[in-house]
């Protein structure tokens, strides 16, 4: 989950009233059922973690200092499908990147079964983990890591900046661009709207978004196809029947 979102409000449907806002930020439900009629050579499965205080940065200070449980949570998720192989992607917005970076924190080495890690503007809890994540990606060819964040640090919220120029998700993103240049070369596409670098054929992409109107895109990479994005870069589906940042592609799976 993001910061303050339940599952219900992550999942997503047409909301009743102005005060229902939450339920339409996100629609993970109605991307996952689009992402379902597009995949046709696997099962599509979402779990949706909520915790006491919805906001896993706060939940991890407070009950896992020590980075020993999310892995344990993991697992058991894992463990629930034992009759078919199991890949794994780790992804989730705002705070909900730290449940990832707990994970990773908490490994020796990122498994094989992991396949894609996708951060949906969620990257504020990067320290170095640069050469775990390169292990796992030269490890196989079908790993995957997407990095989708905005230009936060000029943003205004009531006429003033909110976050700070290296502590936000475009400094940390280009802070973890920096260290994974340590080990493999960068392709860089920038223009008035984008900042994109990839790597290993496309398999891993940075994909930030440049803010002249110093908006908040905040939730709106997340709304505008950020989740099935995330899930299909690198592979022959991407930017096929959608656009990222462009219309909703998911909108006949609204609930």
């Amino acid at each position: 989950m993001p910061n303050g979102n339940s599952i219900e409000e992550t999942i997503g449907r047409k909301p009743t009233n102005t005060n229902e806002w939450r339920y339409d930020i996100q629609h993970i439900g109605a991307q996952t059922r689009w992402l379902r009629e597009h995949i046709t050579n696997a099962n599509v499965v979402v779990a949706y973690l909520e915790c006491a205080q919805k906001a896993w940065p706060i939940w991890r200070r407070t009950n896992d200092a020590t980075n020993s449980k999310i892995p344990s949570i993991v697992e058991s998720l894992r463990g629930r499908y034992t009759n078919t192989p199991t890949k794994i992607t780790l992804t989730g917005h705002s705070g909900g990147g730290s449940f990832t970076f707990g994970y990773i924190n908490g490994i020796e080495k990122i498994p094989d079964y992991i396949e894609r890690i996708a951060f949906l503007d969620s990257n504020y809890a990067y320290e170095n983990q640069a050469g775990k994540f390169a292990d796992w990606l030269k490890s196989s060819t079908n790993h995957f890591l997407t990095v989708l964040a905005y230009h936060d640090s000029i943003a205004l919220l009531n006429g003033r900046t909110f976050v700070s120029e290296n502590g936000g998700t475009w400094g940390r993103s280009h802070a973890m661009l920096k260290d994974l240049s340590e080990f493999f070369t960068f392709t860089n596409n920038h223009d008035a709207d984008w900042q994109r670098a990839r790597a290993l054929d496309g398999r891993v992409r940075f994909i930030l978004k440049e803010n002249p109107t110093k908006a908040i895109l905040h939730t709106r990479q997340v709304e505008l196809n950020g989740f099935i994005h995330a899930m299909l870069t690198g592979t022959h589906l991407e930017n096929k029947n959608y656009t990222y940042f462009g219309e909703r592609a998911y909108e006949r799976f609204i609930k």
